[in-house]
């Protein structure tokens, strides 16, 4: 998918931040539909979880179930519940990949955050990794189906961060989009 334009082009910021030994919950930004896709050329194989409707596109969601990724449903009240099957892959050192925004932009801007990394890093003291990635909604924003031919999407991976440092899950979430936040403001202006 993202040699769909030999204008697209890949920068990846600081992957040497990330500790294979240490269980860890990744955390991104979601600009596109090609986020996934982007981030699949990281140099280390991760867990990922996405909204069940995903798995309804041909050829992406039949990856998404063959290779046995965690599908939510959002709408549903037993969603956050069902983050805790990521615990196994986690303590056996497989990182997982969240999306805590839920779903991607519409206008490219940082959206709130919903609660489930954050609990789940806090309540098994898992490593919680941000890391922002840019490109993406300049390339395909949420609805279109135009792509756009020459974009530098880049990825920063920030500081790991320890759950046990915040007082309680809503300080660690905070504190992270926060981090996110102004990573990303520092990737669009450079």
């Amino acid at each position: 998918m993202m040699k769909a334009s030999p204008g697209w082009k890949m920068e990846f910021e600081d992957t040497e931040k990330y500790d294979p030994s240490e269980p860890t919950i990744f955390v991104s930004n979601h600009q596109s539909f090609l986020d996934m896709a982007f981030i699949y050329h990281l140099p280390w194989k991760m867990k990922w979880v996405s909204k069940k409707s995903l798995t309804y596109i041909p050829v992406m969601g039949w990856l998404v179930w063959l290779t046995g990724h965690l599908t939510i449903n959002r709408s549903s009240k037993t969603a956050l519940k069902k983050l805790d099957n990521l615990v196994e892959p986690l303590k056996d050192l497989v990182p997982v990949m969240i999306f805590p925004e839920g779903t991607r932009t519409m206008d490219g801007e940082l959206k709130p955050f919903k609660n489930g990394p954050f609990l789940l890093a806090k309540e098994y003291g898992f490593k919680l990794q941000p890391m922002v990635i840019d490109g993406g909604f300049d390339a395909m924003p949420s609805g279109s189906k135009n792509l756009n031919p020459k974009v530098n999407f880049r990825l920063k991976v920030l500081d790991a961060l320890d759950p046990s440092d915040f007082e309680d899950m809503r300080e660690l979430k905070d504190h992270t989009r926060l981090l996110m936040q102004q990573q990303l403001t520092e990737l669009k202006r450079t």
